[in-house]
């Protein structure tokens, strides 16, 4: 469905249904929880009874963020999560496009595959059927970009205020590491511009997200580039790798290693970064790179994840040890694409 379309019909199609459940991915992020909390205030305009199911908790620096008491985390409540998920008329798929990206919450969702579905999001590879209603855009910074844009056909002027437009912020500004990359496009700036007109103090946000670390989050990121950090000149390529007892050591919380993936592409000459941790058994690849060389499609080929092009995610089930193996075996296919 064409972004014009989607625009067009949403205020027809969002009228056929008064309760609405507003569902994100495993370990939220910034954009998950922005993009889902700016669409919350907008639907609550139309006088909708909306309900957000996270399938586990969020980083304690969006803590702060206007509505955050309204998010039900699943993993804390699952019998709420589930009398939200019955009772729903429309589901809304936020910053995911399918049902494996939701953790525990999976089995539930699946139940209610009658329920409609709306989708906004900006991820590759998306099966469309699955949806009543769909806004998938992948050269978009974020899915909080999209939400922004759905509000500004609608009339920002009818409908934008302090609050939408911070969580709107948090959700962009988390999703570009701070505009540093995933910009597509000059709209992105403006888009933020006309946000930041509504006199939120965007200083404050922006301290709020980057400047509230714990003392053991500084110390762990400290550790991840003092002891963990690999380059690999031949390839361009800088790794950091982090245990299980390494997060343990430093008390990890959710959200402590936030941003540690985008160090090494300080480095100069450095083209790809990755982050591997080891977390309940499933090791997780975070992915970036600068230029043209996609982490999209490394990540989707070897290590079943995607996402875009200068930042991805993955997954293995495996050992520590054999998730850094897969790493340097992989390498050389894409060395010519790294070395140029």
């Amino acid at each position: 469905m064409s972004k014009q379309l989607f625009f067009n019909k949403f205020q027809e199609f969002i009228s056929q249904y008064k309760k609405v459940v507003i569902v994100s991915h495993v370990n939220p992020d910034g954009d998950a929880i922005g993009s889902s909390l700016a669409l919350y205030f907008f639907l609550k305009k139309f006088g909708k009874d909306v309900k957000i199911i996270i399938p586990n908790d969020f980083p304690s620096f969006l803590a702060w963020m206007p509505g955050i008491e309204n998010i039900l985390v699943f993993d804390k409540n699952s019998e709420k999560g589930i009398e939200y998920l019955n009772s729903a008329e429309l589901i809304c798929y936020l910053d995911f496009n399918h049902p494996s990206r939701t953790g525990l919450l999976h089995n539930d969702l699946c139940h209610c595959n009658k329920t409609p579905r709306l989708l906004i999001d900006h991820h590759r590879d998306t099966d469309y059927s699955q949806f009543a209603m769909y806004l998938s855009e992948f050269e978009t910074s974020s899915t909080a970009e999209l939400v922004a844009e759905l509000i500004q056909y609608h009339g920002f002027d009818n409908y934008l205020d302090e609050n939408i437009a911070t969580c709107l912020l948090v959700g962009i500004m988390t999703d570009t590491g701070s505009f540093a990359h995933s910009i597509y496009h000059p709209e992105t700036f403006e888009i933020c511009g006309k946000l930041i007109s509504t006199k939120v103090d965007y200083q404050l946000i922006h301290s709020k997200i980057y400047n509230t670390f714990s003392e053991n989050r500084l110390r762990l990121l400290g550790f991840s580039i003092s002891n963990r950090m690999t380059t690999l000149d031949e390839y361009h390529t800088a790794y950091i790798y982090l245990t299980k007892a390494d997060l343990e050591s430093f008390n990890y919380q959710v959200g402590d290693t936030e941003g540690i993936v985008n160090y090494p592409l300080m480095i100069d000459g450095i083209k790809m970064a990755v982050l591997i941790t080891e977390r309940q058994g499933v090791i997780r690849f975070s992915f970036r790179s600068k230029g043209d060389f996609s982490v999209h499609e490394l990540s989707r080929a070897h290590f079943n994840g995607g996402g875009h092009t200068n930042a991805a995610g993955g997954t293995l089930e495996c050992s520590i040890e054999e998730a850094i193996q897969k790493l340097l075996d992989v390498l050389p296919q894409y060395k010519a694409l790294l070395n140029k």
